[in-house]
This record gives structure tokens, sequence and C-alpha cells, in this order.
């Protein structure tokens, strides 16, 4: 079995990450907007589990255990952040980042 270098691990963590970050930034979509944070959470998820894999033995677990909370905040900011995107939706027939920045109530 052939290991990966934990270099490699970060660097593709931190391309995952500038993605997500250029998604964020330049869409006015905000379904992208959504996509972009969670490519943003997976990306550090990454990170946490490539730097694991060089940590010796009872540390590498918490390297491990992280991520799950991640994975959890990342489901619920998913869920909380559709519903409120679909309740917005009805009101103003729009997905555009820009449509909302006006916002009175």
């Amino acid at each position: 079995m052939t290991t990966i270098p934990a270099i490699c691990i970060q660097f593709l963590a931190l391309v995952l990450f500038v993605l997500g970050l250029a998604t964020t930034l330049s869409r006015r979509n905000l379904f992208f907007l959504l996509m972009g944070v969670e490519v943003m959470l997976n990306a550090a998820n990454l990170s946490f589990v490539g730097f694991s894999r060089t940590l010796p033995g009872e540390a590498s677990v918490e390297g491990l255990v992280i991520p799950v909370f991640v994975i959890a905040l990342s489901a619920a900011e998913a869920c909380v952040g559709l519903a409120m995107l679909i309740l917005v939706f009805h009101s103003r027939e729009s997905v555009d980042a820009d449509a909302y920045s006006r916002m009175k109530e």
C-alpha cells in the first residue's frame, strides 16, 4: 500500500479552500455561496485528517474526531441556510444576493 505525503494532502486542501473562497466571493447566487462555504469546510476537514496522519498513536485521534463535529456543523448550516433561503425566496422571488442587500424587514 502506498502512502500519500502529508504535503500533497495539505496542497489539495489549500486548492479546495481557494476554490470555495473564490466561489463565495465571485458568485451572486445564494446557492453557490452556500456551496462555496461547504467546500471551504470540507477543505478544513481534509487538512485536519491530513495532519492527523502525521501524529503518532493517540494524538492522531483528535485530528479524526474534529471533522465529525465540523460535518455536523455543516449539515446544520446547510439545513438552516436552505430553510432561510426558501423563506426569503418566497418574499423576493430571487436567489440573487444583491436583491437581499437592502432588506428592511
